[in-house]
């Protein structure tokens, strides 16, 4: 099936669940993201502030904000490209580019002390193989942190059998 087919598939998919629904969905994901021993141990992690369709991240970023971890959150500075910035407190998030809240603090650049990198998608396969949402944006930073260890977080509708791949998608290391 190609991208833009399985991207169409997938909306369909999301749109058969209520947002309370979604938010429901997200609670094993997310439990098992918090237990995960890569984000137990890790000082620096790379999030994502979910969009309303997406695994919710809201209440992982706060605890682990709380638990006194560097928590890194993409924004978007022009046409498929993202910048990390710190996260200091869930007050410092304003609107950015697609709805989608960032934090309003300076980039971040130390990319080799980026620990974990937890990766929102439209779909992941058993390979770790990633369709995202068309843009480009986390193929292009990924590779700028290749000592992440790279998490790929989903709803369990969203695994499909085999994603397309072209030579610069980024393969997760781990899909929850």
């Amino acid at each position: 099936m190609p991208k833009q087919q399985l991207r169409q598939e997938i909306r369909a998919r999301k749109r058969q669940f209520t947002a309370e629904q979604l938010a429901e969905l997200s609670l094993a994901p997310i439990a098992r993201l918090m237990a995960h021993p890569r984000i137990q141990a890790a000082h620096t992690i790379l999030l994502y502030c979910s969009l309303p369709d997406e695994v919710n991240t809201r209440q992982a970023i706060n605890q682990l904000l709380a638990a006194g971890k560097t928590i890194l959150l993409p924004v978007v500075t022009g046409d498929g490209e993202m910048i990390v910035c710190p996260l200091n407190s869930p007050d410092d998030l304003q609107e950015g580019a697609f709805h989608i809240l960032e934090p309003t603090e300076t980039a971040f650049t130390d990319y080799d002390s980026i620990e974990v990198a937890v990766v929102p998608g439209m779909s992941f396969d058993a390979e770790g193989h990633r369709l995202g949402r068309g843009k480009g944006y986390y193929d292009r930073f990924l590779p700028r942190i290749p000592r992440a260890y790279k998490i790929g977080i989903c709803f369990d509708f969203q695994k499909t059998a085999h994603v397309p791949t072209d030579a610069h998608d980024v393969i997760m290391d781990e899909v929850l």
